[in-house]
């Protein structure tokens, strides 16, 4: 199986975001919002919007399953308090849900958490709860920087975020590290603020001994990790100054990264650098990068191309990279899959 291991629901009928927009509108004064069930989306429309995109594309490219979650820039937990962000989070996470039970050889969800800043992690474990035990999703999004680019809350080490880490581990999900959009203007949401949280969490983690704590705790880095593989040899550097183990030691049994990195030259230098056992497929296709480039003529997204066309790759490492890895780090997918016959 080819498992895209990050995509995003950035297709949904427009209507989602007309009721986003009047929720934040009533901000001042909440009693004047769209209540969740003004939001009229009907199966049709669910379905068209992915059999049209998403699914297309998947079809188009030779990938089998996504997890999916909702659109990453909408998750905005810097707007409003932590019961906007519990009622925006709700509805997302429905309809994946939804998606998932249309299309389910296709998509299986992955959650957005409630977070607001400044408010415990540990408010958002109900909705983590729900997602998991009700909906089936198999993981989660965690934004270490719910401030929107300003970094107000502790580092990912920090016991500020331990509640959320032992619900994790309790129901064996991993949580994929993501930022939302970034309302501070020197940070470009797509082409720096994530890019940017991809790395300060790897940093976070190099720092700490978070996984002394949970040693069965896992995160996927997306984007490829950021500029971690290309500055390697800084990480390690940085390690052996701090007294810390060895990387492979210290962090690669608990961190993972994702193939979201547009380019053939960073696919190969990705998985030269990082081992295979630590590399899941990924697109986040219909997402960042739409465009075709125009030195292949594929679209930049096509990214099972790339992996298909490393050299240095065997077809067991390729194996791993688009599904034996997935399945290992997502256990709740593998057992849903194997329920499934596949």
């Amino acid at each position: 199986m080819i498992i895209d291991v990050h995509g995003h629901y950035t297709t949904a009928p427009a209507a989602l975001g007309a009721w986003r927009d009047l929720q934040i509108a009533a901000l001042e004064d909440p009693s004047r919002g769209p209540r969740p069930s003004d939001l009229r989306i009907s199966d049709d429309e669910l379905r068209e919007s992915i059999e049209t995109n998403q699914l297309a594309k998947m079809r188009e490219r030779g990938s089998d399953l996504t997890i999916f979650s909702p659109r990453a820039s909408f998750m905005a937990h810097h707007i409003g308090d932590f019961q906007t962000s519990s009622t925006w989070a709700a509805i997302c996470n429905e309809l994946c849900h939804r998606v998932a039970e249309m299309f389910p050889d296709h998509f299986v969800g992955a959650a957005m958490l409630p977070q607001s800043p400044g408010v415990d992690p540990a408010s958002c474990i109900p909705e983590l709860e729900r997602c998991v035990r009700e909906y089936g999703f198999v993981g989660i999004n965690l934004n270490p920087d719910p401030s929107g680019g300003h970094w107000t809350s502790p580092p990912l080490t920090d016991c500020h975020w331990y509640p959320l880490y032992e619900k994790m581990v309790e129901l064996d999900i991993p949580a994929m590290i993501h930022v939302s959009t970034s309302c501070n203007a020197c940070f470009h949401t797509t082409g720096a603020h994530y890019l940017n949280a991809d790395t300060t969490a790897f940093m976070q983690c190099l720092t700490g001994d978070l996984f002394k704590d949970f040693p069965t705790l896992r995160f996927l880095i997306p984007h490829g990790g950021g500029a971690v593989p290309y500055h390697w040899g800084r990480f390690r550097g940085l390690a052996q100054e701090l007294k810390k183990p060895l990387l492979d030691e210290h962090l690669l049994d608990n961190i993972f990264f994702d193939t979201c990195v547009y380019h053939q030259p960073g696919i190969d230098l990705l998985t030269k650098v990082i081992p295979v056992k630590n590399v899941l497929f990924a697109s986040e296709m219909i997402g960042a990068v739409r465009g075709i480039d125009p030195l292949t003529g594929h679209h930049y997204d096509d990214t099972k191309r790339y992996i298909a066309a490393t050299p240095h790759l065997s077809d067991q490492e390729r194996h791993l990279v688009y599904e034996g890895n997935a399945r290992r780090v997502f256990p709740r997918l593998d057992a849903r899959l194997k329920a499934r016959g596949r």
